[in-house]
């Protein structure tokens, strides 16, 4: 298989050298689909900007030879653009409805791009937004339809090489299948930054970058997950069996220093007899001092061979390590009521009732899902049940001590320290307790002075974790809001273990469908549910 795209010995720091993200690095991309998975900020996205040019390695070479397209992570149509705008075709149409229109300029017929119509229906369609008018106002558009816009962008100009950085974060259900769909027809080669578990199982292979940079693996997502959990097996084994040499080294030498100095004893007895020529009492000495040393340095050299050893598995560990933590108990009582609607409606100002007439309530530790497309309505019941909305008629009542969660982490203050916000979310906790809840969640020691806006989402919505489940008083009803949309593969599976272990009662909105089969969700609730019909 032809390279499309070359690393060779690459290696890259930050712009004030604080940190290296890669060293050495040497990968080779065709025309097959490579999922990117890793920890938030492991340097998932600066490999993907160091491929498309947007980054100068600080040392080695990335060739490509290849058109590459990308589709960011986070797509933000400018004020006053329409769909053709954001295609990038809108000139190149204007021109053709002269032509048609008779009313041709200088130079139209020779720039006329008579196939173009074609390829844009073509393009739209493959993305799921066939009825979608070029005309349209951008920003108008959905989070889900601007992401499969700037898709559909990206296909036009026939790359042979895409770079999709988390493609389905804003996407509903359709629109993930949409995608999917896409990739498993595309032919050319591809860089999928995702922790979205449908689309990686569709992967060719799996690119994982950690801190001892990166490591490919043949297969989708579930060969991936089978073998790192036999490389965790096999590194525990490892780390205990360098603990156990370093042990047993430290055994032999201390064993060696005891007997060196029983001969160093006996020989300074002897010498104080005086009963043996000195020249011959000096040659053993020279003789015991040269043994000594030679020891010494076979002790050294063993010590530090068994020590390098140790540390190398420790690394290694590390880097299989899953994040866990135990969530503390709620306390809920069974029958308990949680959160109650009666006859709740809501509309936005000037706008149709998005919720109308709706009664529902949860007891005990109920576990609720929130599905439906976007722009349904999920965020707006969580914003109700949450009390950041107020209720255009009914009551909702809220029984127990709740926290809302959403993708963006909005209970943090940005320019806080974790820290800071832990204690500020629970005045009760002094500083123990913040620094060891944020470990839990992998804000070690200095880690913990870091501010939310430094923070990619995931590490956003981790900390906001850290907060709320290990603080005061551990709420009794969870509310989600598209939680695994920025978390790592590594996050989302603890956090997906911790809940489905939690107590209290939960109401999730989210579209991940491995996420809400973990949970055990008992009750599913659609549109149709809260709109009346």
């Amino acid at each position: 298989m032809s390279a499309l795209i070359t690393l060779d010995s690459v290696s890259y720091r930050t712009p004030d050298g604080a940190r290296t993200l890669f060293e050495n690095l040497t990968l080779v991309f065709g025309r097959e689909r490579t999922g990117l998975v890793g920890r938030n900020g492991a340097g998932k996205t600066t490999l993907a900007r160091l491929i498309l040019g947007e980054l100068a390695p600080t040392n080695g070479v990335v060739s490509v030879n290849a058109r590459v397209a990308s589709v960011r992570q986070v797509f933000a149509p400018p004020l006053g653009s329409s769909v053709a705008d954001l295609l990038g075709v809108r000139d190149a149409l204007v021109r053709l409805q002269r032509i048609e229109a008779g009313r041709a300029c200088d130079g139209d017929l020779d720039l006329a791009d008579w196939d173009l119509p074609g390829r844009v229906a073509a393009a739209l369609a493959r993305v799921g937004l066939a009825d979608v008018s070029l005309d349209h106002d951008a920003r108008a558009l959905s989070g889900g339809q601007a992401t499969r816009l700037a898709l559909a962008g990206a296909l036009m100009g026939a790359p042979d090489f895409i770079v999709l950085d988390e493609p389905t974060n804003n996407l509903d259900t359709d629109g993930r299948a949409a995608v999917r769909e896409l990739l498993a027809d595309w032919r050319g080669g591809a860089l999928v930054i995702s922790h979205d578990r449908a689309v990686l199982r569709g992967m060719d292979r799996i690119l994982e970058v950690s801190e001892l940079g990166a490591r490919l693996y043949g297969g989708g997502y579930d060969f991936y997950v089978e073998r790192r959990a036999a490389e965790r097996d096999a590194a525990e084994r490892t780390l205990d069996r360098a603990e156990r040499k370093v042990a047993l080294v430290e055994r032999d030498n201390q064993l060696a220093r005891e007997r060196q100095e029983r001969r160093d004893a006996a020989g300074k007895r002897k010498r104080a007899k005086g009963d043996a020529p000195k020249l011959l009492l000096d040659t053993r000495a020279e003789q015991a001092e040269n043994s000594a040393a030679r020891g010494s340095h076979l002790a050294e050299r063993q010590r530090s061979e068994a020590q390098m050893a140790l540390e190398d598995a420790r690394a290694e560990v590390e880097r299989t390590r899953a994040l866990a933590f135990d969530l503390p108990a709620s306390g809920l009582a069974a029958g308990k009521s949680v959160l109650a609607f009666h006859g709740v409606s809501y509309a936005w100002p000037g706008g149709a009732e998005i919720i109308r007439g709706l009664s529902l309530e949860i007891r005990g530790p109920e576990r609720v899902a929130l599905v439906g497309g976007n722009g349904s309505g999920k965020s707006t019941l969580i914003g109700l049940a949450g009390g950041t909305l107020a209720p255009t008629h009914g009551v909702v009542r809220r029984g127990v001590a709740a926290t809302v969660l959403d993708q963006r982490a909005a209970l943090l203050d940005a320019d806080e320290t974790l820290l800071a916000n832990f204690l500020r979310l629970n005045p009760g906790a002094n500083e123990n307790v913040a620094y060891g809840a944020m470990a839990k969640f992998l804000f070690r020691n200095q880690a913990a002075l870091r501010r939310p806006v430094d923070l990619s989402g995931g590490e956003k919505l981790r900390a906001a974790l850290a907060c709320t489940l290990f603080g005061d008083e551990p709420p009794q009803l969870l509310m989600l809001d598209e939680p695994t949309n920025h978390l790592d593969l590594e996050s989302v599976d603890a956090i997906e273990a911790a809940l489905s272990e939690f107590d209290g009662a939960l109401l999730v909105a989210s579209h991940d469908t491995d996420f809400l089969n973990r949970l055990k969700i008992e009750r599913v609730i659609e549109p149709a549910g809260w709109r009346g019909y």
